[in-house]
């Protein structure tokens, strides 16, 4: 495990000199919201021993905070008690984006049937627990990292809510990737978020600008997975606080545009044992091991079937279109971007990029997903499809991802690969969850139908 960016010492003794008088305890939701509570310094460090409470309701809610019935954790004829917050001191870190706060994420404990505490199956947090701990089990620690694109706006977010969310004043005004002129004239946010996550104690490597206008991606260091996870989540938090204080806004969502590309979080993965990746073997043709190709192959494999876990909303299906950048098929190949597994570096280096989560994954899902795909097909020693050479936009025969959350829903919901590797609770209730996505959708009335049927109908 990473050392955690700030000791509970250092943290004790800045609170003291009036350094720090806040201290934010959060965890993330299903969609991937960080949620919490904001505590004086001094109480924090007062009743760090009991933790905190939520109420279990969070678990159940949708985006509008509505509570959604049907759920087995928490309901109306429960009483919608608390779930038990225990801060994870190895994520505890100064807040870089703002004065006077830290920052630490949580485990969510709640009991089982016998009164017992433990860690919240549904909780997307303990979901990555239990696959890191699998890992652990065979002897295999998981490097990754998850790289966020995301659009900027000049708008303020009160602006674009007022503006609902249309003719948003973009940061650029033409496609800008790779170019140093025009990220520059957006180094007032970016560089101020570069900076801000490095004061927070999350590695920063660089940032660029992307594929579509106003786009952009920051790239943080990879770390073994819940550290990473850890560090997305907070990442995500603290540019858009920061945004807030500026003025402006960003947008995670996977397709804010549909007219441009969409926002992507490329997962990059490896495995390691006894400080080596064993993903590489230099003794074969191409430096690869034989748990590569599997670990591959059962990535692959159970994509399809855990597909919400990687495009968790309803957006997330219209970031797959071709010669987008986004993938639209179930290929791998090395060092390919129309592959939805790109095969990058070697020796040391060497990793499996999933290009299909969008920006909007809960990185917690996604990592606990990859992991228990990957570890499976070890196991199991699950061979991947022969490596694909070129265009795989073009290539009719190869399997697509979903074309909906519906669709993608349903299979999950139905597919005993799934309930094997996730879990009966698991599937039951995050299929429960976004099926009330999809319903809220298909009731919605969209500004395309009424461009469309107003006035011509």
């Amino acid at each position: 495990m990473t050392k955690a960016p700030l000791q509970l010492d250092e943290l004790t003794r800045l609170v003291a000199s009036g350094d720090i008088d806040t201290v934010v305890v959060g965890f993330t939701d299903h969609y991937g919201r960080t949620m919490g509570k904001r505590f004086d310094a001094d109480f924090f460090l007062d009743s760090l021993d009991d933790g905190t409470h939520v109420c279990n309701y969070l678990f159940t809610v949708d985006m509008e905070m509505e509570p959604v019935p049907g759920f087995a954790s928490a309901n109306w004829d429960q009483g919608y008690g608390d779930v038990h917050l225990v801060p994870d001191l190895d994520t505890l870190r100064i807040a870089g984006w703002t004065e006077g706060v830290a920052f630490v994420l949580s485990h969510v404990h709640d009991h089982d049937t016998k009164g017992n505490e433990r860690l919240a199956p549904i909780a997307p947090r303990s979901i990555l627990q239990i696959q890191v701990d699998a890992a652990a089990a065979t002897g295999y620690e998981i490097a990754g990292a998850s790289e966020l694109e995301f659009f900027l706006f000049r708008d303020s977010y009160r602006q674009a809510n007022a503006k609902g969310y249309r003719n948003l004043e973009a940061a650029g005004w033409y496609v800008e990737d790779y170019h140093l002129l025009q990220g520059a004239r957006v180094e007032d946010y970016v560089g101020a978020a570069r900076r801000a996550l490095k004061a927070s104690g999350i590695p920063v490597e660089n940032s660029k600008g992307e594929a579509a206008i106003g786009q952009h991606e920051l790239n943080i260091r990879y770390a073994d997975a819940m550290t990473m996870a850890d560090r997305h989540v907070i990442m995500k938090q603290g540019m858009k606080e920061l945004a807030d204080s500026l003025g402006v806004s960003v947008c995670f969502m996977a397709k804010p545009d549909g007219d441009q590309p969409g926002n992507s979080c490329h997962m990059h993965l490896s495995l390691w044992a006894d400080g080596k990746n064993v993903f590489a073997d230099e003794t074969s043709e191409k430096g690869r091991s034989d748990l590569f190709g599997w670990f591959l192959g059962g990535w692959m494999k159970h994509l399809r079937d855990l597909m919400p876990f990687y495009a968790p909303t309803v957006n997330s299906y219209k970031r797959y279109q071709d010669e987008s950048w986004a993938p639209t098929r179930i290929a791998w190949s090395t060092d390919n971007r129309t592959a939805g597994f790109r095969i990058v570096g070697s020796g040391p280096s060497l990793r499996i990029e999933n290009r299909i989560p969008g920006a909007d994954a809960n990185p917690y899902l996604a990592f606990a997903a990859a992991l228990a795909s990957g570890l499976d097909g070890i196991a199991n020693k699950i061979e991947p499809p022969p490596e694909f050479d070129g265009n795989v936009y073009d290539a009719d025969e190869v399997e697509k991802v979903p074309s909906t959350l519906e669709a993608a829903v349903e299979r999950f919901a139905n597919s005993s690969d799934a309930r094997r590797l996730m879990g009966d609770v698991v599937v039951d209730h995050y299929s429960h969850f976004l099926r009330q996505e999809v319903v809220a959708y298909q009731r919605s009335v969209t500004d395309w139908e009424m461009a469309r049927y107003f006035e011509r109908i």
